[in-house]
């Protein structure tokens, strides 16, 4: 790292948990973690363009306060600009529309009050594609978020404005939200632990029940498997009037890194659920050598898939009912959002990409877009048998078949649609679980030859964290993990 390079402060190395001992300590302050964390996001953020809303003078008002005693006292944090509101702030979604309204969000959502209580504390929001629809963070409104690692390349998406935060060490941690891979993909693509909890292990109250027919779980973008076990302990349960809610762990999150667990079964696979894609063959060797580590600490490997991700059939009428649900889910933003705004969304309002993908959604009957809920909830059932029959405990897999992209490839003026062709390459190893609802992890485990993280997927059954948490972290510790080598200071021509 050059002179030039240096972190500006002897905390950006340090995780979440270490910055909260030196202030339960004492020997920092809440308002020295936050001036050193702005002062990095002011001289790293004009490169990254990762962080798009400021908040920082209510930052330092909050950490000279009364924080409360949560176990991140103190320690700053940043919020995607989507996936839930926090009160008084901008509230974009990577939308045109609601930018020029200068919408103000009225309240605080529930995972955002837990965040709260965990003590940490907010210093603005980040960059996210338009609705979070896809696997990379280039939205027309806002400009592309470009990636620690290499600035020419993406850091994924939906969450890649809180990835890039975390992997150039503006904040230790942060809030990340998965529909379809939004948390797992990023974390793939800049070197982190992302972990999408299982459906409803937290809440998406109050403004909502579920979203997307129940595909989207939230959390955070995190650098330590300590920090993702401990957030999501202090963010898990369920709000009033939840429609479900999974069941508590057996023990707080934490301990399950305390000791290791018992040796698994695990299978793993290479290959893609859709049948178009091919994974990349540094992606693969990533996997091979995740297999080769799994054994040597005595677990039990086996190259195993779900069945029906054999089957084309399957695939094939998985994608057709998608495409009528991702349509409706699309429209019922854009109604959102003209709410939010108090005016009718116009096609000048989003992007060309959106409008095509919301029309469809217009005209879809109610009766196919049950169809389309029940394929997804009997398709889930079958995926569950390779744990509930088959006698796995976890599935391996790359997380993405490719190393991160080039940015540039998801917009193309002459094909609107061209967005939503290439994002179904980057996403058929973790789509698949937002359907199913179950827990999965992308670990930071490889680094291609061209210097770019590639993460490997673990997936376990539902409410099963506690699995994902012990093999992470007994790998974490096998074999850690590299870190962004430098944060650019300039913006490549």
């Amino acid at each position: 790292m050059n002179e030039q390079n240096k972190p500006t402060d002897e905390f950006a190395a340090l995780d979440a948990t270490a910055q909260a001992e030196l202030v339960r300590k004492g020997e920092v302050s809440a308002l020295d973690l936050v001036d050193a964390a702005i002062a990095r996001i002011e001289r790293g953020n004009p490169a990254l363009n990762a962080v798009i809303h400021q908040r920082f003078e209510q930052a330092r008002e909050e950490a000279k306060g009364n924080l409360p005693d949560g176990p991140f006292r103190g320690v700053p944090f940043l919020l995607k600009d989507l996936d839930g509101f926090s009160a008084g702030d901008p509230y974009h979604g990577g939308n045109r529309a609601l930018a020029e309204a200068g919408f103000i969000a009225p309240l605080d959502s529930h995972l955002t009050t837990k965040f709260r209580e965990a003590g940490l504390v907010i210093l603005g929001r980040t960059n996210t594609p338009e609705f979070g629809l896809m696997p990379t963070t280039e939205p027309l409104a806002k400009g592309p978020t470009r990636n620690p690692w290499n600035p020419e390349h993406s850091p994924g998406g939906s969450s890649g404005g809180s990835a890039a935060s975390v992997a150039a060490g503006f904040v230790p941690m942060a809030h990340a939200g998965d529909g379809g891979g939004s948390i797992r993909i990023p974390a793939s693509s800049c070197g982190l632990v992302g972990l999408k909890p299982t459906r409803g292990r937290h809440s998406l109250g109050p403004e909502a029940g579920e979203a997307w027919g129940g595909l989207v779980a939230r959390m955070a973008l995190t650098r330590t498997v300590r920090d993702c076990a401990t957030i999501l302990q202090a963010v898990q349960g369920a709000m009033p009037g939840d429609p479900y809610t999974a069941p508590p762990p057996l023990r707080p999150y934490p301990e399950e890194l305390l000791s290791p667990g018992r040796r698994l079964r695990i299978g793993f696979t290479t290959t893609p659920s859709d049948p178009s894609c091919v994974t990349a063959p540094e992606c693969a060797l990533a996997v091979h050598e995740t297999v080769k580590h799994l054994e040597s600490l005595g677990h039990r490997v086996e190259e195993a898939a779900p069945a029906v991700w054999k089957t084309p059939a399957f695939f094939e009428a998985t994608l057709s009912h998608f495409m009528t649900a991702y349509g409706v889910w699309t429209a019922a933003e854009l109604d959102r959002v003209a709410a939010m705004i108090g005016r009718p969304v116009t096609e000048a309002d989003v992007e060309p990409g959106t409008w095509l993908i919301a029309e469809p959604g217009r005209s879809a009957t109610g009766l196919a877009y049950l169809a389309a809920i029940e394929a997804f909830q009997n398709g889930s059932r079958e995926v569950a048998k390779f744990w509930s029959e088959e006698g796995f405990d976890l599935l391996l897999t790359p997380t993405i078949p490719e190393p991160p992209p080039p940015l540039g490839q998801f917009h193309d003026p002459d094909n609107p649609l061209a967005g939503l062709v290439r994002s179904a390459q980057i996403v058929p190893f973790v789509a698949p679980f937002n359907f199913t609802g179950q827990p999965a992890i992308s670990l930071p485990l490889h680094v291609s030859e061209a210097g770019l993280p590639i993460g490997v997927q673990f997936v376990a059954a539902s409410y099963r964290e506690d699995l994902l948490l012990q093999i992470a972290s007994e790998l974490e510790t096998a074999k850690p993990w590299p870190t962004a080598p430098v944060t650019p200071v300039n913006t490549p021509r």
